[in-house]
């Protein structure tokens, strides 16, 4: 056959430079924020800092941010002139820490997230049978920190409690979707099938994919030696080909649950929002912070204006750089008043009343909500913090897996957690509640849940059991 030229039109998705920097910025928490943007400053010329900026104090943003995100004035509700007058009274009822008398500085240092507690919160995000939630737990349980399931699926089923009877084929149904879950790559039962989940989370298009799939499930256990030519003779293809195949592989992350869990202790938090009320209404706002100063060096700019000679090349790179960065600045704090503003209007009542009034919600259904991507979503909650009356609290706070209640509505998981521990305090010291009594409380409260329910439930909050509970009055 003759070589020919032909033209063919197609369309494919291509993460460009500039959206990679939105998406790595959007789940960056505020001290890494700060961080990246200094270490940009260090290495761009164009970037400075605007010292004749004030630093935006929280609430400043409101004018040019803010947004009703609640009901309107009420009548029992005192009215503020302002941001001061509001920040004034909440610091005086609540002792300088929001809302809660009882609130410390220890309320801002961040607790350290597991990988166990970052997989099992999608877990119970995931719209799956209670059943299905049993058996994740447990194979959430059994993996490892480096996010390895070592454990053998019928041991996992043998395990099970005595009513979760089950087969090795259903739980690895339900390991399938434990594997579909953040870090990519976890619950892999070798490295070779880590790496496959990792490749398999990739774009179809993506270059050397197929090739490093073959290469990761044939010659696993000889790439270390293979270099690209001896990959190429192996798999019978072209040394080019074989060579972008390993440096994808080598991209890949063997060890996907040591990224979780690393946070050092006695971190303490920088809310990235801040959540007042003002004259009965609810807003967001951005909270301060010193990449607000953050500006384009005009010396450097008006020398590209003018022709800067032999380094205008350079200059121009570093100017394009500097205006995406500013602009995915921009572009993460709308996303995150998007997010923010969408769970103070479906979360209203948890932040009036507290635990009990949190109503189950779902990153799918607030991605719904804004119009956006789950992904996206899960990236501006991840490691953030919102300023709210009640105290500084994660955004993951907002979210919570729901249970059918005998009114056919929903109550949350922790709205029931905060019922439980309120039965717990209120009871008689010498005839405690056991389980079975706690369960049917919450039945006469309309939350139907069973007494193993309750017993987990009672185990989260670190509560005792009923005969250790009892105390002579």
């Amino acid at each position: 056959m003759k070589p020919r030229l032909q033209t063919s039109l197609g369309q494919q998705l291509v993460l460009t430079p500039q959206l990679r920097q939105a998406l790595h910025l959007l789940q960056l928490s505020a001290p890494e924020l700060e961080a990246e943007i200094n270490e940009a400053v260090e290495t761009n010329p164009l970037l400075e800092w605007d010292e004749s900026a004030p630093l935006a104090a929280p609430g400043e943003d409101a004018a040019a941010t803010g947004d009703d995100a609640g009901p309107a004035e009420r009548a029992d509700e005192p009215a503020y002139d302002d941001w001061d007058d509001a920040r004034d009274v909440a610091w005086a009822e609540g002792g300088g820490g929001g809302g809660d008398p009882d609130s410390d500085a220890s309320e801002r240092v961040a607790q350290d997230e597991t990988l166990r507690d970052h997989l099992a919160w999608q877990l119970h995000l995931s719209h799956l049978a209670p059943r299905e939630v049993a058996i994740g737990e447990a194979i959430v349980d059994a993996i490892d920190d480096d996010g390895y399931l070592r454990e053998p699926l019928a041991a996992i089923a043998a395990g099970l409690a005595p009513e979760l009877v089950c087969d090795e084929e259903e739980v690895a149904a339900v390991l399938r979707t434990v594997q579909r879950l953040d870090p990519t790559g976890v619950g892999a039962r070798d490295l070779g099938e880590c790496l496959l989940l990792q490749l398999d989370a990739l774009s179809e298009d993506t270059a050397g994919r197929d090739l490093a799939r073959r290469a990761v499930s044939e010659l696993i256990e000889r790439l270390a030696r293979l270099g690209a030519e001896g990959v190429a003779e192996a798999l019978g293809c072209d040394a080019s080909g074989a060579a972008t195949a390993l440096q994808l592989i080598r991209s890949l992350d063997p060890r996907p649950g040591a990224r979780i869990g690393g946070m050092p202790q006695d971190t303490y938090v920088v809310p990235d929002c801040t959540i007042s009320r003002q004259k009965g209404i609810w807003r967001v706002s951005l909270a301060g912070g010193r990449h607000s100063r953050l500006t384009i060096h005009r010396g450097y700019e008006q020398m590209l204006q003018q022709g800067a000679g032999a380094d205008a090349g350079y200059l121009r790179g570093r100017l394009q750089e500097a205006r995406w960065l500013l602009k995915n600045l921009e572009a993460r704090g709308e996303t995150l008043l998007k997010v923010v503003r969408c769970l103070v209007r479906e979360q209203s009542g948890f932040l009036e009343f507290g635990a009990q009034a949190l109503r189950p919600l779902t990153l799918r259904e607030v991605a719904a909500q804004i119009g956006m991507h789950e992904s996206t979503v899960s990236r501006a909650v991840a490691r953030k913090y919102v300023h709210t009356p009640r105290g500084t609290i994660p955004l993951r706070a907002f979210f919570a897996s729901g249970i059918d209640t005998g009114g056919g509505g929903e109550a949350s998981s922790v709205a029931i957690q905060d019922m439980i521990r309120r039965l717990v305090e209120a009871e008689d010291p010498r005839k405690p509640l056991s389980d079975a009594r706690l369960a049917e409380r919450l039945k006469d409260s309309g939350v139907p849940v069973a007494r193993r329910t309750v017993a987990k439930y009672r185990e989260a909050l670190n509560i005792p059991s009923s005969h250790e509970r009892v105390r002579i009055a």
